[in-house]
């Protein structure tokens, strides 16, 4: 692996395009299966403890991300990002599709393990090898542009997923495919990316990093983490919660996917947000955001109001990424990026797997719609005191 103080040239355009189609076999990935989980409950109901284990062909996806994304990021900084990248694909095409023929229900589960092994990879290459490539407010777009493709990832295999499920419980699975499409594009267009030791018209902030940035960055994974355990209250919850409405797999794939649509919107509107605003600012926006859109959606008497909650909190999550991706490629030393931002993936993976134990016993005691509204409270409340503080500090 070569280090050069250079600014690399810029990456052709079907490089660009095969990161990004990369990036959107991510975030909602262990999501896909969501509109069956319960025809997968009523399939293994003599299976004891079947819907606690068929949850966890969901959550445990997440988990195994958060577990090996760190050993990602220490590949990615070892080997390179286009080896972990390659084998990553391969992977995650043959794990996430073994589901369709595995019966027996702890196969699955371990398959569902090595998915995530898989995602964690491919997530952590792809933000690194971005973190390479641009520098300054080029990488802010392109970094918004990730996590637009990977919002895009779940407006397009969320509904199809819901569709699919209509017709058998197996059959969203085969989505995963879609991952041996990518690969060899990328094994075609993607070389190694050269990692600087200092910007070309990018931030000090990139050569020597600042004072606390040990504490900011644990601060960022801790954020990270917490967002996303009140964010996946949607794939987990809102299956079971949209039956009240009488709704089918397919309206249950579009209202999840609603999320990751506006994601979309709050991706793309990132980079002009971060050359006007403070990189807290926009994260305590995107928190009054998601619990603005849950606060709407926990007090829905209508599904129109129930989706309209979900679309206000997919802008925050959409905005919370770009921006907590793009402060930690600022904070990083380059021959760190893959380990640091691997540290982002384990955060967001590890705040998906405890969502459901960590939200459970609140619904049980409140219900479903009751605890997305005391959560979507909580975040109004924190949002507005960061806001308060950082306006009191300045």
């Amino acid at each position: 692996m070569t280090t050069t103080s250079a600014p690399p040239r810029r990456p052709a355009t079907a490089a660009r395009a095969t990161i990004l189609a990369s990036a959107g076999l991510t975030i909602m990935a262990a999501a896909i299966i969501a509109p069956s989980l319960p025809a997968m409950t009523t399939a293994y109901a003599g299976t004891p403890a079947a819907e606690v284990l068929v949850r966890l062909t969901l959550t445990v996806t997440s988990l195994a991300i958060a577990v090996t994304a760190p050993v990602a990021g220490l590949l990615a900084d070892r080997i390179g990002r286009r080896p972990l990248l390659l084998a990553s694909l391969a992977l995650y095409a043959l794990a996430g599709t073994a589901g369709y023929l595995i019966t027996d229900l702890g196969v699955l589960i371990a398959s569902r393990a090595l998915l995530g092994a898989a995602v964690g990879g491919v997530m952590t290459a792809v933000s690194t090898v971005i973190a390479d490539w641009f520098d300054g407010p080029a990488r802010a777009r392109f970094l918004g542009l990730q996590q637009a493709f990977a919002s895009l990832g779940g407006v397009v295999f969320l509904p199809l997923a819901g569709v699919l499920a209509g017709v058998s419980w197996r059959a969203p699975f085969l989505l995963y495919a879609a991952a041996a499409l990518i690969l060899p594009a990328a094994a075609l267009f993607l070389g190694e990316s050269a990692r600087r030791t200092g910007p070309v018209g990018g931030s000090a902030a990139e050569v020597t990093a600042p004072a606390g940035a040990s504490r900011e960055i644990i601060g960022v994974y801790a954020l990270a983490a917490a967002a996303t355990v009140i964010f996946y209250m949607a794939p987990t919850q809102l299956p079971f919660w949209l039956t009240a409405f009488g709704t089918g797999t397919a309206v249950t794939g579009m209202v999840i996917a609603g999320s990751t649509l506006t994601g979309v919107v709050g991706a793309l509107a990132f980079p002009g947000l971060r050359r006007r605003l403070r990189p807290a600012t926009i994260t305590a926006l995107s928190v009054a955001l998601l619990g603005a859109g849950w606060t709407v959606a926990g007090t829905a008497n209508t599904l129109a109001q129930l989706a309209a909650g979900v679309l206000i909190g997919g802008v925050g999550v959409g905005l919370v990424v770009p921006n907590l991706n793009t402060r930690l490629a600022e904070l990083a030393a380059p021959a760190r990026r893959g380990r640091v931002l691997g540290g982002l993936v384990m955060a967001i993976f590890l705040g998906q797997f405890l969502s459901p134990l960590v939200v459970q016993p609140a619904v049980d005691l409140f219900g479903i719609a009751a605890t997305f509204t005391y959560s979507g409270a909580v975040l109004l409340a924190g949002a507005a005191t960061s806001l308060i503080a950082g306006y009191l500090r300045r």
